[in-house]
């Protein structure tokens, strides 16, 4: 077993969770782009949904940060990205809401980018979903012929 074998089966992890929440989610705001507006007045009507938001994004992308700090291929870079991603997300409706709101607010009232971008992040879910759950072939040498045994050294 190679010393980034944890570091892989971690993004892994991360790929099986992020995946299929960047589907389902992109579709929907996708689908949903004319109720969207009237979410973001909602939203923004009142600041506690800010506080109570804030925190629980930021803590999962702070998380993501913590538990992956892994670089090396497509896959792991992209879960990387995400975590600083929604961290940025989590501290600008933690610290800033009102900047969020209206750059939330630019978007959606763009339609068709707003459905781009929610494609483009489909599309990445689409990856981390096949990433996180596509079969792996077992490459690695049997544990007994790889592990040198615990024995004490002859002279």
């Amino acid at each position: 077993m190679s010393s980034s074998h944890p570091a892989q089966l971690r993004t892994r992890m991360f790929a099986r969770v992020l995946g299929p929440f960047f589907v389902i989610a992109c579709i929907t705001a996708a689908a949903r782009t004319s109720e969207m507006s009237a979410l973001m007045s909602d939203f923004a009507a009142n600041p506690l949904w800010s506080w109570v938001a804030g925190p629980f994004v930021l803590t999962g992308g702070l998380v993501m940060i913590a538990l992956h700090s892994y670089w090396r291929g497509a896959a792991a870079i992209v879960v990387s990205i995400m975590g600083w991603l929604v961290t940025l997300r989590g501290l600008l409706l933690l610290a800033f809401p009102s900047a969020f709101i209206s750059m939330a607010n630019s978007m959606i009232g763009m339609a068709d980018l707003w459905r781009a971008i929610c494609i483009v992040f489909t599309g990445i879910g689409l990856y981390l979903t096949y990433v996180g759950w596509m079969p792996t072939a077992d490459r690695s040498v049997p544990q007994a012929a790889s592990a040198t045994p615990d024995l004490p050294r002859a002279a």
